[in-house]
């Protein structure tokens, strides 16, 4: 399978032609909502999409070599409220899914290979805010390590 996915099928109605526009790739509603519980929860000092990471990671802790990457339900294909398929173009999305847990999987195993510790956190987690912090603080409160600026 190529990486490619190629342009989109055109949309089924103006409003969901609408709603696609409107999906963004950075600073998303649950990406936000979980920088704002880790704000209150006391750990701020993360880097939006560093560079520096393998696999640009949403939100790191380079110190701490701490990744988290907030999925959204629909397009990394939540395993735990299961989002339907789109009945239109079905070929394409099964495949632009495919694609999409292929690339977050590779992004993963590559910050693991850095040494790095890995959280995907689910845009259907920050419902309940203290689900996914529960997951993430522990790690949080290691030390940091001085060798990573």
């Amino acid at each position: 399978m190529t990486r490619k996915l190629g342009p989109p099928p055109p949309a089924t109605s103006p409003a969901v032609s609408k709603s696609m526009k409107g999906n963004v790739a950075k600073n998303t509603h649950p990406e936000v909502r979980l920088r704002k519980l880790l704000r209150s929860a006391g750990y701020p000092g993360y880097r939006l999409h560093w560079r520096k990471a393998p696999g640009r990671p949403d939100i790191s802790y380079p110190g701490r070599k701490i990744a988290v990457f907030v999925n959204g339900c629909f397009w990394h294909r939540c395993p735990h409220c299961l989002p339907s398929m789109p009945k239109s173009n079905e070929e394409f999305w099964q495949r632009k899914f495919a694609l999409n847990a292929e690339r977050d999987s590779r992004k993963v195993r590559e910050l693991e290979l850095a040494g790095w510790k890995v959280f995907t956190v689910w845009e259907c987690e920050l419902s309940d805010g203290d689900r996914a912090l529960q997951r993430i603080i522990p790690a949080l409160e290691r030390p940091r390590d001085p060798a990573v600026p």
